[in-house]
């Protein structure tokens, strides 16, 4: 997968998906490499998402994704 479109993934991805994800993936998962230039972009974007949405809404995902 290229930088775009692991880009397009996180900027599609709802807070549900980046959550889980940023939990299960393996190590070392360019996602989250700053090498790649994707490790603050994917948190960013991922804050950002928890924000839009409830505290309580956050909690119940995380939750429910163990």
């Amino acid at each position: 997968m290229t930088i775009d479109e692991m880009k397009r993934w996180v900027d599609n991805a709802s807070y549900e998906e980046l959550l889980r994800k940023w939990r299960y993936a393996p190590a070392g998962d360019p996602f989250f490499r700053n090498d790649t230039g994707m490790g603050d972009y994917y948190s960013s974007t991922m804050n950002k998402r928890k924000i839009e949405i409830s505290h309580g809404a956050a909690v119940a995902i995380s939750k429910s994704l163990g």
